[in-house]
This record gives C-alpha cells, structure tokens and sequence, in this order.
C-alpha cells in the first residue's frame, strides 16, 4: 500500500513538472508568436551568398537562406516585414526599408555599416592592388568609420525608434573574413588578410557602440563564425567568386544558420 502511495505522489509531481514546463513551453511560443518583426539592412542580413533568392525582391536578393527568415519560420511571429537589401547603406535603410516599423512593431533586426564604410571596395583594391595599397585603402576606411560612420549611424538608429519606440532592436555585426595561418596558400598576403580582419573588428565597434548609446542590443558573430573563415578549410564564407563577384565575402547558406542565426536568435 505504502508503495502505491509512493508511485500515485510520484507520478503526480511528475506529471505537474510536465504539465508545468509544457505551459512555460507554449507560454514562449505565443510570446514569440505575439512579436511583429521588421528585418532591415544590408547583403549581410538580406542574405545575398546564400542562394534561394526571392524573385519578387529584384536586386535586393533577399534569400529564403537568410536568418531573419529562419528565425520567422521558427517562430511563427504575428507579422514578418523583410526589407533588407543588398548594397544599403544607412541612408537606404531611412529612405527605403522603414515603411513596416510602428508603434506595434516589437522586434527589429539590422546589419549596416560596412557599404558606408566601402567594404566593396577595400576587397576590391585589396584583391587587384598590391599589399601597400590594400592597407592604405583599409586604413582609409578605418578613418572614415571614426570621422563620419557615427553621424550616420546615429541618424538611422535614431529614425527607427522615432518609427518603433517599442521595439526591441537588435543590431548585428559583421565576420572576421580570414583564418590567419590557415589553408590558403594563394590570394592575398597574410599582411593584407590581418589588415582585412582588423578593420572588421574596428568596424564591429564602432557599429557596438553607437548601438549601445541608442539602447539597443549588438549581437556579434565573430564567435559563430570563429573556425569557419576563408582559409579554415570550412568556410562559412565566399571567396573571391569570379562567375558571381556580388557574393564575393558574404555568407553561404551555412554562414547564415550557423553563423548569423543563432547570435540573433540568443539576442531575442
């Protein structure tokens, strides 16, 4: 008798720590459900490098791969507004991208910074131009990201909380392109590779602060894309890709679920 006593205590408290962390798991899927979501910014976050592109988006190149659609396919929010775009700089986004943000809108994501900055074309030089003019040009745009980055950066932060002031806006950053010492054994010097990454890291906090001084959240992905640089023999990341130069040092697929998605999704 005392064993049946024991075992109908025993399933009970079972069965209410299952009932209970099933209410805590549905409470969060309609927390999650609740929550309209407005994604902006550049290739980074448009998903350009990752295939599968939304014809409907023109050149934008909005990718079925990118994490702002991964994250809405797991989530199930109440509304998803897609208005990334390759190419934006901060200007776009407060021309171009802003019209889904409201008083309603609970949760923005961005990546912005790097085109302002002329990401496209210290690869560029860097690529075609010998070691001095590659640094030249990356220190080029180091100086730009001190003098005049911030001032935009500003203005855009600032103009999608005048749009959403109850969002929670997430801000992230950009990769380290290259594994230093790694498999590489042609391309650019380890010199110009160093520069490249510095000026990433210069880049993402610069992006960290002014985001940090509008209350927002950055969410970093040098970590997650930490083993899987060009040059690590696992690359999240294209190379110099000659038949399609627009997906040149973006995120394949892989970047973007691995890479990109579960920074953000650790930020929500």
């Amino acid at each position: 008798m005392r064993l049946s006593r024991f075992t109908a205590l025993s399933s009970s408290l079972l069965l209410g720590a299952v009932l209970a962390l099933t209410g805590a798991g549905a409470a969060q899927a309609a927390e999650s459900a609740a929550l309209d979501y407005v994604a902006l910014g550049d290739s980074y976050s448009s998903g350009v490098g990752a295939g599968s592109y939304d014809s409907a988006s023109g050149d934008c190149k909005r990718s079925t791969k990118a994490y702002p659609v991964l994250w809405k396919n797991a989530n199930a929010p109440s509304s998803f507004a897609f208005t990334a775009c390759s190419g934006a700089r901060t200007g776009d986004v407060t021309a171009n991208q802003l019209g889904p943000l409201s008083a309603a809108t609970d949760l923005v994501s961005i990546t912005i910074g790097g085109n302002d900055a002329g990401f496209a074309d210290v690869m560029t030089t860097c690529v075609l131009q010998s070691e001095s003019t590659c640094i030249n040009r990356v220190n080029q745009a180091k100086a730009y990201v001190d003098s005049t980055l911030p001032g935009k950066l500003d203005s855009v932060y600032g103009a999608i909380r005048s749009k959403a002031p109850n969002a929670r806006v997430i801000v992230l950053g950009y990769p380290r392109f290259y594994q230093l010492n790694g498999t590489c054994v042609a391309g650019l010097s380890e010199g110009e590779r160093t520069a490249i990454n510095g000026a990433s890291d210069y880049l993402n906090a610069a992006v960290a602060k002014r985001a940090a001084n509008h209350g927002y959240t950055f969410a970093s992905v040098v970590s997650a894309f930490t083993g899987h640089e060009i040059c690590s023999g696992s690359a999240w990341l294209h190379s110099v890709n000659w038949l399609n130069i627009g997906e040149s040092y973006h995120p394949t697929a892989a970047g973007q679920s691995g890479g990109y998605l579960p920074p953000f999704r650790n930020a929500v």
